[in-house]
């Protein structure tokens, strides 16, 4: 069951959902979603200095990809065409017995932006900033900026509290997670 605007403020004053720092209801939350911020910093592959993307190579990823943070103010700009990984302005905690979902803006959409490759569920017991798949399908750029609305959760009730939440899964990648933290796939096992 997904929850309402109503679910949500109740989840959130019972410590179900922690959202730092705390959303402005009158312009963040939807019906049945929160809308989350843009924050300052991303990751930008390199793409001309290397050939090809080996995910089977350990810590690859990092050597191909760098950080970038903007400044207050600042645009951030994203050609079409371009893959980055941001990460929002809040952290998120969610209980055990709930699950998020993160889903693009339609608003944004309309000009080509997507947030989420892939990964749109957050685990129960999910503890960190999400991080967001951005890319341009579009065929003209698109300037982004820290503090814009960017996409929007929605959360579900489990069946029942999950075994196993996030935080303690032993495999769990991207726990506690603060920025948008390279691809860690060359970890699974094989």
């Amino acid at each position: 069951m997904v929850l309402s605007d109503r679910d949500i403020k109740k989840a959130l004053l019972q410590g179900r959902i922690a959202i730092t720092p705390k959303p402005d209801f009158s312009e963040q939350l939807g019906s049945c979603s929160i809308d989350l911020r843009l924050g300052a910093t991303f990751r930008i592959f390199e793409y001309s200095k290397n050939a090809y993307i080996d995910p089977s190579k350990k810590d690859y990823s990092n050597e191909i990809t760098k950080e970038v943070k903007i400044k207050k103010g600042e645009k951030f700009i994203i050609q079409p065409g371009d893959f980055v990984l941001a990460v929002t302005l809040e952290r998120v905690k969610i209980a055990p017995d709930l699950m998020g979902r993160l889903e693009g803006r339609s608003s944004l959409g309309r000009l080509g932006l997507v947030v989420h490759s892939t990964a749109s569920i957050f685990d129960p017991g999910w503890d960190g900033k999400p991080v967001l798949e951005l890319g341009n399908l579009g065929r003209m750029a698109i300037s982004l900026t820290c503090g814009m609305r960017i996409c929007a959760m929605t959360f579900e009730e489990l069946s029942s509290v999950a075994d196993v939440p996030y935080v303690k899964k032993k495999q769990a990648k991207y726990v506690f997670q603060n920025g948008p933290i390279e691809s860690r796939i060359h970890q699974d096992k094989k």
